[in-house]
């Protein structure tokens, strides 16, 4: 059916990750995505995807209602649905910035005031099967990435669970066209408040030496795992 999208959630909260960081946002959640990262904080959208079906115009009329001054709209994996296309057309007469948070492989032509790229390192790769080979199939689509960063105003976020995965973090801008260092941004792996005190302090430093940002994870911070939030 046109005009329909699967949502997950829709909620008010803050933005807690990369330049917006802490700014209250209208997060639509949509449902569905193409890669399955073993450390998924959002399950209810990748491995099991739950929601609801509404059309883009309803929803846009929903968010309409919300107080917040950006909107995001995240997943899962949001462009994978054609519908995002009027979605986002929709949500700009509303005036407020919009960042589409995306794993980088699939582009569409989409309305967006920031691009939130998360390319997907091989520390996300499953080992259940199969998963595990159709996630290392589909997670690493740099000319997706390169269309996405030229089209958009945008910022690559990278998750890091190990100190060595920043090795993999330089060899994939390396294969990116020239950037500013200042557009990349570590992020540690975490899905509760604990896990990313202990590594927050280490990643922050490798942001630092190379000259990356360091992005906090706020929501994970104040409300762990928590769905809604």
């Amino acid at each position: 059916m046109d005009n329909i999208v699967k949502i997950a959630e829709v909620f008010d909260s803050i933005q807690g990750e990369g330049q917006f960081a802490g700014t209250p946002s209208s997060f639509i959640r949509l449902s569905g995505c193409n890669l399955r990262c073993w450390f998924c904080d959002t399950p209810y959208t990748s491995w099991q995807p739950e929601g609801f079906q509404q059309t883009w115009q309803e929803l846009v009329a929903r968010v309409a209602e919300y107080s917040s001054s950006h909107i995001v709209v995240t997943g899962g994996e949001p462009l994978l649905q054609p519908d995002i296309v009027p979605l986002t057309a929709g949500l700009k007469p509303l005036q407020r910035p919009i960042t589409i948070e995306t794993a980088g492989t699939v582009f569409r032509p989409v309305h967006a005031d920031l691009m939130s790229i998360s390319p997907k390192l091989a520390n996300s790769t499953p080992q259940t099967r199969p998963w595990k080979h159709r996630h290392e199939a589909l997670r690493h689509q740099p000319h997706v990435v390169r269309q996405l960063m030229e089209t958009y105003p945008y910022q690559l976020k990278f998750v890091i669970d190990k100190a060595t995965d920043v090795d993999e973090v330089d060899e994939y801008i390396g294969g990116l066209p020239p950037l500013d260092s200042h557009n990349v941004w570590l992020m540690p792996q975490a899905r509760q408040s604990e896990e990313l005190a202990e590594k927050s302090g280490w990643v922050q430093q490798l942001a630092l030496q190379r000259g990356f940002r360091f992005s906090p994870r706020l929501h994970i911070e104040r409300y762990g795992n928590a769905r809604g939030k």
